[in-house]
């Protein structure tokens, strides 16, 4: 046991520490946006979520266990607590969601490990092999800063910058609370930092997990696999898409092609486009923030949340909807984002954004309440000042049969 009184430590959109009660918190309130269950009693389909505990893969583990009553695993590479530190805001997440899932029922368990290792992919598999037989989906949402090559060892670092020429990016940034409008100029990447960056971020370790699955014969017949990507506005086009960023997301795309290859019409591999949303890999973007903010006041009713994209990505996995792409065979949950009323609105105020007029045209004290929720900070209803404890087990799998 370890009581603390815990206070947010944090440099601009970073936080070096999370609050356990809040991120309980926030698994509930997501929780209680997604659907009802079908009524279908019968188990759902059985599901690797790689990427579990944060952003779209936590979402869509969430709507998965709720609604879909899938089964499986999910896999998340978090810190657990110490002497000086929280565990990361991930790990309390990951804990809550298996409170949840247990409380339906759900024959779902969670691995905490690097998923770019082949030690990881060794346990899943086996994990999966001894439990399930065969599994049915699996849900790919890794965002990292590094990646070590397991046949190599290579270490790769993924950077944010332009590709070609430099980057003059508009930012949002808070002093003393109060939303300013910066500006960072960013250095064009060489072609070894793409490549870094495309070894990070795109297809590969997507390729190499099912490659370990099929080398078992554990992908069921009808097996459907999703990477999510993000495509975004041509205002942040600069430093996303036409970016290094942008490059990985090029290469997970080819990715899967070369999957569908791979599976000879025995299954489907697809890169699903979401939406803008407020995600720890996001806030690390220039000009995502302002971007963000500015869009949120635009869309008004017509924002979706990382809940609300998870249930329509089930709906259509699962058959409700169809399993409708775009010309480069990609699933779009991005429609309400890139409506083109939208958009001009959203570049119009981009224009003329400054300091002065930016709290009174762009959601920034939304924005800032989000990022600190990413840690548990900022949830209405949670009681900052009582003491919270901060040593959470890992969730720990019931037998087979139970």
């Amino acid at each position: 046991m370890s009581l603390r009184e815990i206070k947010p430590g944090n440099r601009g959109y970073l936080y070096v520490n999370s609050h356990p009660t809040g991120c309980r918190a926030v698994v509930d309130d997501m929780w209680r946006q997604t659907p009802d269950p079908t009524g279908d009693d019968r188990p759902g389909p059985v599901t690797l979520v790689i990427g579990s505990s944060a952003g779209y893969g936590l979402a869509a583990t969430l709507v998965g266990l709720r609604t879909h009553r899938m089964r499986g695993l999910g896999i998340a590479f978090e810190s657990p607590a110490t002497e000086r530190r929280t565990a990361g805001a991930g790990w309390y997440r990951t804990a809550r969601t298996a409170e949840l899932a247990a409380e339906t029922g759900a024959d779902f368990t969670f691995l905490n490990g690097d998923a770019f290792s082949d030690e990881v992919k060794d346990e899943a598999v086996d994990q999966l092999a001894a439990r399930f037989g065969m599994i049915d989906l699996l849900v790919y949402s890794i965002a990292a800063p590094r990646r070590t090559d397991p046949v190599t060892g290579e270490v790769h670092h993924s950077v944010i910058k332009p590709i070609g020429t430099d980057y003059r990016a508009k930012t949002l940034v808070f002093e003393d609370g109060v939303p300013q409008i910066g500006e960072m100029c960013l250095r064009a990447a060489d072609e070894a930092e793409r490549e870094a960056t495309v070894q990070v971020m795109g297809g590969t370790d997507w390729r190499m997990w099912i490659d370990a699955l099929q080398s078992k014969d554990l992908l069921a017949d009808g097996f459907r696999t999703v990477a999510l990507s993000y495509v975004g506005s041509d205002i942040t086009a600069p430093i996303y898409r036409a970016g290094t960023i942008g490059a990985a997301k090029q290469h997970l795309e080819d990715t899967a092609r070369a999957i569908n290859t791979r599976l000879q019409g025995t299954g489907r591999a697809h890169t699903v486009v979401a939406g803008a949303a407020v995600t720890q890999a996001s806030t690390a973007i220039p000009s995502i923030a302002l971007y963000t903010g500015i869009l949120h006041r635009v869309a008004g009713d017509s924002w979706q949340t990382t809940v609300d994209q998870a249930a329509a990505l089930w709906n259509r996995l699962a058959g409700d909807a169809g399993l409708d792409v775009d010309d480069q065979d990609r699933v779009r949950l991005d429609d309400w984002e890139m409506n083109p009323e939208v958009q001009a609105a959203v570049r119009a105020i981009w224009d003329r954004s400054d300091t002065d007029s930016i709290a009174a045209t762009a959601d920034t004290s939304w924005f800032r309440d989000q990022v600190g929720r990413l840690y548990g900070w900022n949830v209405p209803g949670v009681d900052y000042e009582v003491a919270a404890e901060t040593t959470v087990p890992w969730p720990t799998p019931a037998p087979c049969g139970i």
